[in-house]
C-alpha cells in the first residue's frame, strides 16, 4: 500500500501546530480535495477557522463543541452522562461533534448518499476537535469551565489554569529548549514518535471499537491527565513556576503526538478501506520517512 509522507496539522488551544505524519495516497488526495481553495492544499491555513468563527452570531451554536464538562473531582468520563450542551441537548459536545463530522465525511465522501453535508466544514472541524480533545483541561470539571475560572500567575504574568496549558507551556518551551522555533519544537516531537514512543504508535492509532474513530478513550486520558497534572497544584492565586512547567511539559508533548497520530489514522480509516495501522514510525529526516503496515 502506498504512503505519501505528510506535514500534518492538528490544532491544540486554538493554535496550530505541524508534525510529521502520515496518509496514505488516497487520503491525502481526499483531503486536498476537500480543502478550500484559499488554503492552497494546506490544512494548516485553516485549522484555527473553528476558533475564529464560534462567536460568530451564525456559529456560537459550535461553542460548546470544543469541550466536556464532567462532575467536579469525578476524574472520569462517560459519554451518556457527559456529552450535552448547557441546556442538556444530548451530543452536544467535543466527543459527539468528532462522531458526527467523521460521520459526515464517511457517508458524504466518494458515495451516492442522498444526505448531503458539507465536507469542507466537516474536515476542518474534525481536525480541530480532535486536537481540542487532547487538551486535557477541554476534558475537566463543570464549575470551573475548564479551568477558565482558575486564575494563576504564570511566572510572573496573570492568567488563567486553561491559557497555561493552551498556550504558555508550550510558548515556555519554545523559549527555553527550542530557540523561540515552532518547527525545531516540532521536529524534537517527531523524534520521540519514531523513538521514544515508536512502540506506542500501533495502540495510539487504533480503535478497539472497529470505528474509524474513539474519541472516548481519548477524552478519559484528558480527563485523568487534568486530575493528575493540570489541577495539581495549581490552586487559585498559586504562582506555576519551573517545578509545574518542567514537570508538565511531558504531557503537553505527549498529548500533542497523540493528536497528531490519531488525526492522521482516522483520516486514513476514513478515505482509504485499505489502510492498516502503522506499527512504528521510522523517521529518516528531511520530512521522509517510511511506515511499517500490517
Amino acid at each position: 500500500m502506498a504512503v505519501a509522507p505528510f506535514l500534518f496539522l492538528f490544532c491544540f488551544g486554538g493554535q496550530s501546530y505541524m508534525k510529521q505524519s502520515f496518509l496514505t495516497e488516497e487520503a491525502l488526495k481526499a483531503v486536498k480535495d476537500l480543502l478550500p481553495e484559499t488554503a492552497e492544499g494546506d490544512l494548516a491555513s485553516v485549522c484555527s477557522w473553528p476558533d475564529e468563527i464560534k462567536h460568530r452570531y451564525n456559529w456560537r451554536w459550535t461553542s460548546e463543541l470544543h469541550y466536556v464538562d464532567t462532575p467536579d473531582f469525578r476524574c472520569n468520563y462517560d459519554y451518556c452522562r457527559d456529552c450535552h450542551d448547557s441546556s442538556g441537548v444530548k451530543d452536544r459536545c467535543v466527543t459527539g461533534a468528532i462522531y458526527n463530522y467523521t460521520e459526515q465525511l464517511v457517508m458524504g465522501y466518494n458515495t451516492s448518499n442522498s444526505v448531503k453535508y458539507n465536507l469542507t466544514e466537516a474536515l476542518m472541524f474534525l481536525s480541530h476537535y480532535i486536537g481540542d480533545v487532547h487538551q486535557p483541561l477541554h476534558v475537566s470539571f463543570t464549575s470551573d469551565e475548564g479551568g477558565n475560572t482558575i486564575t494563576v500567575r504564570w511566572y510572573k504574568r496573570k492568567t488563567n489554569l486553561h491559557h497555561v496549558w493552551d498556550t504558555d507551556i508550550i510558548e515556555s518551551a519554545m523559549k527555553t529548549f527550542y530557540d523561540k522555533d515552532i518547527d525545531v519544537m516540532i521536529l524534537a516531537i517527531e523524534k520521540n514518535i519514531t523513538d521514544t514512543w515508536s512502540n506506542d504508535i500501533s495502540s495510539w492509532a487504533n480503535c478497539t471499537s472497529g470505528q474509524e474513530v474513539c474519541p472516548d478513550p481519548w477524552a478519559s486520558e484528558s480527563i485523568k491527565c487534568s486530575c493528575n497534572y493540570a489541577y495539581r497544584n495549581a490552586t487559585p492565586g498559586s504562582t506555576l513556576g519551573d517545578d509545574y512547567f518542567l514537570s508538565r511539559l511531558p504531557i503537553v508533548e505527549m498529548r500533542l503526538a497523540q493528536a497528531g497520530v490519531r488525526l492522521a489514522a482516522t483520516l486514513n480509516r476514513i478515505f482509504d478501506p485499505l489502510y492498516s495501522i502503522p506499527q512504528k514510525l521510522a523517521y529518516i529526516g528531511n520530512n521522509q520517512a517510511t511506515s511499517h503496515t500490517v
